[in-house]
């Protein structure tokens, strides 16, 4: 079930979540055991560290530009662009300047 979030209506995902000066913003939008999809701004700058999930995770540029990387590979994603980060395979993601996604990891 989604929360957080408008039905039955037209949306701009972006417009979701505002950017704010030095932080992360996040909004969840649905999860449980099977998948999760947030939303995230990142001020340019920003981050969240190296990790690993226990799913994969499809990411797709709202806005701006940002930096994933991957097993110690960049890539660079602009709006309109996803990157698909393989479940148990070491990522960050970085604002290369202001930068928001949708994420959707499944379990």
């Amino acid at each position: 079930m989604l929360k957080n979030i408008e039905k039955s209506t037209i949306l701009t995902l972006k417009n979701e979540v505002e950017y704010k000066k030095g932080q992360v913003i996040s909004k969840t939008l649905s999860q449980n055991e099977h998948h999760s999809v947030t939303i995230f701004s990142f001020d340019k700058g920003e981050e969240i560290s190296t990790h690993e999930s226990d799913g994969d995770a499809l990411v797709l540029c709202l806005d701006g530009v940002g930096m994933l990387t991957i097993d110690g590979k960049e890539y660079v994603i602009k709006e309109g662009e996803s990157v698909v980060m393989p479940a148990h395979h070491p990522h960050s993601v970085y604002g290369k300047e202001q930068f928001k996604m949708l994420l959707v990891v499944v379990f």
